[in-house]
């Protein structure tokens, strides 16, 4: 861990010790020295660019919900201290809805969802960031569907003309990390199976996929099964078949006490012209950007999560519609 602070002993330690630091312990100071200056953190809702702006949306998240806790379940990495690392860090949250925010009034709801988050690290600081919230599971557990949180969202926030816009191609920006992972085995399985899946080879899933998978999908979905598979891939492709699908990052491992597991960021751009989980084609471009991770065992790949944000996509639709 060359350059990094010795009290962390390997790089999963650190991803999972500064996430606790920075919000469980409330060490919100510490992003100016565990953040870069010039930070580009993209999530499907927005961009932010710059350390000031993350530490003033985590102190609103913090404000909104004050008991929040991040769980990390995984770590998957790529790299090293001298050119820098990637973490791909798979996370389950609890929180109370008890302070006013982008959320609306406050609720008193009790939450639970994933979050997964690439982070790019060198010398003890985090410099380029993509992060995906369940915000389905988010918004479903306080008695909205995702199209109308986007909706309500776009006029709180002054209206199309005025409000934030989520990540694209055009909105987004360049930081310093340029990689693309490793070659691990495992990570190249991965990716094979997911563009197989998104060409419309539907019967990779009983070839690839464990009898008996369990996988976790937005809107805090636990499903079961080659069918549940098939249904959360073919709803989605369908509403885009004719989108680019592209593989942004792979990351393969094989460590002590952990079975093979993977992690792939990807995307999908095009526009909306199918009939699938987003309802009747609008003709809307879309950017869907997702994270998948994997583990495998003898009988293939038995546990799955995927998160892509459901209102961030919604909005794209209705601000290309409205």
């Amino acid at each position: 861990m060359k350059g990094f602070d010795p009290k962390f002993r390997d790089f999963p330690d650190y991803i999972i010790g500064i996430t606790r630091e920075i919000w469980e312990d409330r060490g919100i100071h510490t992003l100016h020295d565990y953040y870069a200056p010039e930070i580009v953190v993209r999530s499907p809702s927005s961009v932010v660019v710059g350390n000031r702006g993350v530490i003033a949306a985590t102190m609103a998240t913090l404000h909104e919900f004050p008991d929040r806790t991040l769980l990390g379940e995984d770590v998957i990495w790529s790299g090293d201290p001298e050119t820098g690392m990637l973490s791909s860090h798979r996370l389950f949250s609890t929180a109370t809805h008890a302070g006013d925010g982008v959320y609306g009034t406050a609720t008193g709801t009790q939450l639970r969802y994933r979050i997964l988050a690439d982070c790019h690290a060198r010398e003890n600081r985090i410099d380029d960031e993509w992060l995906i919230r369940d915000q389905g599971a988010i918004v479903r557990q306080m008695g909205w569907e995702p199209r109308a949180y986007a909706a309500d969202l776009i006029a709180r926030e002054g209206g199309p003309d005025a409000c934030v816009r989520p990540l694209t191609p055009h909105t987004d920006r360049a930081g310093p990390y340029r990689g693309t992972g490793n070659d691990h085995e495992t990570g190249q399985r991965l990716e094979q199976i997911l563009r197989r899946i998104m060409a419309a080879d539907m019967a990779t899933i009983p070839r690839e996929y464990d009898r008996a998978v369990q996988a976790e999908y937005p809107g805090g979905v636990t499903a079961h099964g080659h069918g549940a598979v098939d249904r959360f891939w073919m709803g989605l492709r369908a509403s885009f078949p004719d989108a680019a699908f592209d593989i942004d990052h792979r990351i393969g491992r094989a460590d002590p006490d952990m079975p093979p597991r993977a992690a792939i960021r990807w995307s999908l751009h095009g526009q909306h012209t199918g009939w699938g989980v987003f309802g009747p084609p609008t003709g809307a471009e879309v950017y869907v950007l997702g994270i998948t991770h994997a583990e495998f065992g003898p009988w293939g790949l038995r546990r799955e999560w995927t998160l892509y944000d459901e209102t961030a996509v919604w909005k794209q639709i209705l601000l290309a519609t409205s």
